[in-house]
């Protein structure tokens, strides 16, 4: 049977992965409180629909750091796409560009980032973990040089979260082409990075810069006094910090702090069209999904990891509809309300 939600696509996807994979994809850290409370989370705000309002038709239309997209969804970062697909990431940059957004590829991609931008059809931006500085310096080099109109640079990971899962099933990890080392570079300093890393990086490069991995209002701020372009508001998934605040819960004093000196997105636990819904009219303007692309993606190739997103956007449309919002700009605060509160006026 068709599958008719992203729900679907996943348990397709269990029946279809190992289980190291399986559990490398859908996994969180230590007892993986964030990872669930990323869904919960937007299960506590409450939408305030409004009627007689004309939506026969709906504007999904919006641009990301001035890139135009169809629609306020785009792909995240994930890594190792090609234990869910043979294609492995080429797919689903063919998937995000057919469906008219724009891919975020890991470093840790198990395809070269030249080779996934020469599959894409889209615009790409480039995630980037800093493990050695000639390293990182070469891959903005790389990146830029091959197309990539952003770099995010991922900010929560000093170290990897304690991922019981990977432990238990002795998982052995996977090809990291963007990584491949001769063995003579520095050692791991992804724990000793300071804020004053982002003038290094742009030092480097003239595309844009994002931050992924920001919680709090604090960090927010430190990001837009350092000029960053973007931040997307994170937990990594819930794969790192357990016990970190959920990302949706996290967006509000982001939004904030940011004032609008730079874009904000979100990302973490984004299932339904609401969920997009609820995290536009919460400020962010777009949000990234990562492991139901994966699933799509196990399922199907790049035909399941572009059908996951055209569910997405359908029910995105038809939430705007049924709430009487027929354009991103009529979305805001007073859409939501918080389980047990009073709305906002």
């Amino acid at each position: 049977m068709q599958p008719v939600n992203l729900s679907d696509y996943e348990a397709l996807a269990k029946a279809r992965l190992d289980r190291g994979a399986l559990d490398y994809y859908q996994g969180g850290s230590d007892d993986e409180v964030t990872l669930r409370a990323n869904r919960t989370a937007f299960e506590r705000l409450r939408l305030r629909p409004r009627v007689l309002v004309d939506v026969s038709a709906c504007d999904l239309r919006t641009n990301v750091l001035g890139i135009p997209v169809t629609m306020p969804i785009l792909v995240a970062p994930t890594a190792a796409h090609a234990l869910a697909h043979p294609d492995a990431e080429c797919a689903t940059a063919q998937a995000a560009g057919a469906a008219g957004t724009l891919m975020v590829v890991s470093s840790s991609a198990t395809r070269s980032l030249e080779d996934v931008a020469r599959a894409a059809s889209g615009p790409l931006w480039f995630q980037l973990y800093i493990r050695r500085l000639r390293h990182a310096e070469a891959l903005v080099v790389r990146a830029q040089a091959a197309g990539y109109r952003a770099l995010v640079l991922t900010v929560d990971t000093p170290r990897l979260g304690n991922r019981e899962r990977d432990i238990r099933n002795n998982f052995e990890g996977f090809p990291t082409p963007n990584y491949d080392s001769d063995g003579k570079e520095e050692p791991f300093m992804g724990d000793t990075l300071t804020w004053d890393i982002l003038d290094w990086l742009r030092s480097l490069t003239s595309v844009p810069i994002l931050l992924k991995g920001i919680l709090t209002a604090e960090d927010a701020l430190l990001a837009v006094e350092r000029g960053v372009a973007g931040i997307i508001v994170s937990n990594h998934g819930g794969r790192q910090l357990d016990g970190a605040v959920p990302s949706i819960e996290a967006l509000p004093e982001v939004i904030a702090a940011v004032d609008g000196r730079c874009e904000v997105y979100l990302d973490g636990g984004v299932r339904r069209g609401t969920d997009v819904l609820k995290a536009l009219a919460l400020g962010a303007r777009a949000v990234l999904i990562g492991r139901p692309i994966l699933w799509g993606l196990a399922v199907d190739g790049a035909a399941g990891a572009r059908r996951v997103l055209e569910i997405l956007r359908a029910e995105l449309e038809k939430a705007m509809m049924l709430a009487g919002r027929p354009t991103l700009a009529s979305i805001d605060r007073t859409l939501v309300q918080p389980v047990g509160t009073a709305p906002e006026r």
